[in-house]
């Protein structure tokens, strides 16, 4: 903790900190995260962006990657610590712009069911996603060097009791590609997450 964190903190401020995690997933396996994700953001879009809502939903996701370690291809993470909320979420907008102009990672929902879909889908082998939370206090297994398996899980353990113990304050996830059908190539991975570490 540095001096201006213990100054802040012995003045009674409240410590707000932001956090992106990139994680990429690889294999014919990673297609059906597609499905949980695309449910996520219409419960988002149901329930107005419910921060209990997305915090159970994040949860949920959370505990699903956790399941999927053996695609976990490479990953990458940031954040920054803040004593003002308005700052904290200016850079959780700045965040949120970033990773909405990453490629195809915009969510749609789409409710007109009455259009027929095709039989057959391409397969994405390649799958990134993006989750960015702020929540109130510390979390040392966030506020950490994510590039290495076990302080992965350890991190996205993190996210989960931060939701149980109600302290996220914003919520943000985005995946690439955003729905079933879209591809993401190799290349694209390079060029559009150059940031990746591989774990």
């Amino acid at each position: 903790m540095s001096w201006r964190d213990r100054l802040n903190q012995s003045s009674g401020r409240t410590r707000f900190a932001v956090c992106r995690i990139l994680l990429h997933l690889i294999g014919k396996e990673v297609t059906p995260l597609l499905g949980v994700l695309n449910q996520v953001g219409r419960q988002a879009v149901k329930h107005d962006g419910d921060l209990q809502i997305l915090g159970e939903g994040l949860a949920d996701l959370c505990q699903t990657l956790l399941q999927y370690t053996l695609y976990w291809q490479s990953a990458t993470n940031e954040g920054d610590v803040f004593w003002d909320e308005a700052e904290a979420g200016d850079y959780v907008e700045e965040l949120f712009t970033d990773s909405a102009q990453r490629y195809q990672s915009g969510f749609e929902f789409d409710n007109d069911s009455s259009e027929a879909e095709p039989l057959a889908l391409p397969i994405t082998h390649h799958l990134v996603i993006m989750l960015t939370v702020a929540y109130e206090g510390e979390s040392p297994d966030l506020e950490t060097d994510l590039t290495n398996l076990d302080a992965l899980k350890a991190g996205l353990k993190a996210i989960i009791n931060l939701h149980y113990q109600n302290r996220l304050r914003a919520i943000q996830v985005h995946f690439s590609p955003a729905q079933l059908g879209d591809e993401l190539i190799s290349e694209q991975v390079l060029l559009n997450f150059p940031e990746l570490v591989p774990l």
